[in-house]
């Protein structure tokens, strides 16, 4: 895509000044004509924004000029975009060469700047591959998450871990790739137990050559590119020609490989006979207002797996509308296979393809299929998202009957919208964090959840103190970037992991930054630390508790351990981290190379540490310059 030039011109500056009795829907109208004026009849993509900036809205045009204008007309709009314009303050434009470079920029800003009056798509985890290396006479065989490069061979994506790890460990019964780390590799002298339940051949220790366990590698690639059928048939003859020569070890490792692909090939749970290339099939089912839409990935006409998706969006909104939207986001940052079958007739579909094939750079078919094979796929994930759709609405009855109890329990004045919890952990005072976790009607909303190292110098093992700098951090913020809240990041009902002394210390924190109407609960823990036997303390009331077995304790207890479960994992995952941490990290100017060498040199930071100048500079690739610098780090008193 080329440099897209920014335009964005002042509103212009009114003569006299408006009248208060103006309706903000008039005002907003005025806002966007005095656009117009300047607005070129170009594609490119604009932002609608409200008074504090936050961003309303981003769409695209081919024709921005004519695009804007359609916004003025407020009698053809729905109420959805009437809303829209009304909380309308500003516009900021970028034009594009093409509509197609419109579309993608498009797909990029809604995705990272989150516009509430957009289809969003909130959960977009990166997706697992399997990954071959390259550049090795052993590669190994690995599970990947994250960005690709240029030194490995990847297939996938796969729907989930739990996918990958399954047919890892099929593949590495049927074609014995290691998995071990070249660290591993290299310093082995005998065979590990992967090569004694039979998953490797193993190379470290030489018991397969080079081009024996490169066929390997060439099997494995190209059962997972799929020529499933020609790898198995290869394998057959192997076992009946080792069975005719009377090696029977052999044929009977050859039968255990053919039992290992079939073992992958028996998860495939839908007909795949429609599909024989890479190929996603996207399926929408929308009721009552909310949409599901059903994602199966096929790689080689076997079947990765599938995932569910509840984008947001507005209740009014077209399936159809929802469904463009989403594909554009969802490929937004990955490659799009070359085929991919929806479930409805898209709106500018023609465009989204060549977006698609522009992003991927290979040509991409969107179809929808109205007979077939491919249509029995398309109509086995519409199945899937429909009763996907079924248990989410009954979960989110569930969820609302809870929090209407959570409601009555604590007078609030209504079901909250957002649970905000809070938790400390750390061991005696180190490795402190605080954590914050979130819940709504819909469940836990961990795009949301926060950490906070303590830095307030003697709060670690505080609790009172840790709590203090926790919300004094978390509201300020909030006060800063959302003093209207209007974002929907403000709590509706703040629970706190401790009894009246953390409820105290919070309450202090919250008036002197002036706010005095979040809700506060303290949830302390029963004698003995017994689940069920809890004590809720409110301001201003008596602490009490409730009856063991009632449903709105139990889910209170879930928030609560929910947040213990994140603040331990964070603070774990800090402490591993230290563990694992060496004091030559902290010398400044010293790359990974030369702490390399030191350390094989020596065999740990602490030796180095201890290292006379002399012996620093017999390490290979130290001259006497960084050896005096590293010497003089560990002894600054000389």
């Amino acid at each position: 895509m080329s440099d897209p030039v920014a335009d964005t011109p002042e509103p212009p500056v009114e003569s006299k000044p408006r009248r208060r009795r103006v309706s903000d829907l008039a005002r907003g109208v005025e806002v966007i004509q005095g656009y117009l004026k300047t607005l070129p009849a170009t594609p490119g993509v604009y932002r609608m924004c409200a008074a504090d900036g936050a961003v309303l809205y981003v769409g695209k045009a081919k024709n921005l000029k004519r695009r804007v204008f359609n916004y003025t007309q407020v009698n053809r709009l729905p109420i959805r975009l009437q809303r829209m314009v009304a909380e309308t303050e500003t516009m900021e434009f970028v034009n594009t060469h093409t509509e197609v470079e419109a579309l993608l920029l498009e797909s990029n800003l809604i995705k990272r700047l989150m516009p509430r009056y957009n289809v969003l798509l909130r959960d977009d985890k990166s997706f697992p591959y399997i990954m071959i290396t390259k550049g090795h006479d052993y590669p190994q065989l690995l599970k990947h998450r994250g960005s690709r490069g240029a030194d490995a061979h990847y297939f996938g994506p796969f729907a989930s871990g739990s996918a990958v790890t399954r047919t890892i460990t099929a593949l590495q019964r049927a074609f014995m790739l290691r998995n071990c780390a070249d660290t591993i590799f290299n310093s082995r002298t005998r065979p590990c137990l992967q090569h004694q339940i039979k998953r490797c051949t193993a190379p470290c220790v030489g018991r397969v050559t080079p081009q024996e366990y490169q066929a390997q590698v060439e099997q494995a690639r190209a059962f997972l590119s799929g020529r499933s059928r020609d790898i198995q048939g290869e394998l057959a003859q192997q076992m009946m020609q080792a069975s005719e020569d009377l090696n029977f070890e052999t044929a009977a490792q050859i039968r255990d490989r053919i039992k290992a692909l079939t073992a992958i090939q028996a998860h495939q749970d839908i007909n795949i006979e429609g599909v024989v290339e890479d190929a996603d099939v996207i399926a929408a089912y929308a009721e009552g207002g909310s949409t599901c839409i059903q994602v199966f990935f096929f790689r080689g006409g076997r079947n990765y797996g599938n995932r569910a998706y509840f984008p947001s969006h507005d209740k009014a909104q077209e399936v159809e509308e929802v469904l463009a939207a989403f594909i554009a986001q969802f490929y937004d940052n990955k490659a799009a296979p070359p085929l991919i079958l929806v479930s409805h007739e898209l709106p500018e579909s023609d465009l989204l393809v060549e977006a698609l094939s522009l992003r991927a750079e290979h040509k991409v078919e969107l179809v929808n299929p109205k007979r077939g094979d491919k249509r029995r796929i398309l109509e086995h994930a519409l199945t899937n998202a429909r009763e996907a759709h079924g248990r989410r609405l009954a979960e989110h009855s569930s969820q609302m009957r809870l929090l209407e109890g959570v409601a009555e329990l604590f007078g609030l004045d209504g079901p909250p919208n957002r649970v905000e919890v809070y938790d400390n952990s750390h061991v005696q005072g180190a490795f402190a964090i605080g954590a914050m976790i979130v819940a709504g009607p819909d469940g836990f909303m961990k795009n949301a959840y926060r950490k906070f190292n303590i830095q307030t110098e003697g709060a670690a093992g505080d609790d009172f103190a840790m709590m203090r700098e926790v919300f004094q951090r978390r509201f300020a913020r909030a006060l800063k970037e959302d003093p209207e809240r209007a974002r929907g990041t403000w709590p509706d009902l703040v629970l706190i992991d401790g009894g009246l002394g953390q409820l105290n210390a919070v309450r202090g924190v919250l008036a002197d930054l002036g706010i005095d109407d979040v809700p506060l609960v303290g949830i302390a823990k029963g004698p003995d630390r017994d689940a069920g036997r809890e004590r809720f303390f409110l301001p201003d009331r008596a602490p009490f508790q409730l009856e063991p077995r009632d449903p709105v304790l139990y889910f209170l207890q879930r928030l609560r351990d929910e947040a213990h479960r994140f603040a331990i994992g964070t603070h774990r995952a800090q402490r591993a981290k230290a563990i694992t941490k060496s004091p030559i990290d902290e010398i400044p100017g010293i790359g990974p190379a030369r702490k390399r060498a030191l350390l094989h040199h020596f065999g740990s930071g602490k030796a180095v540490s201890r290292a006379g100048l002399a012996d620093l500079e017999a390490v290979e690739g130290i001259n006497r310059t960084v050896a005096k610098k590293i010497y003089d780090h560990f002894h600054p008193d000389g």
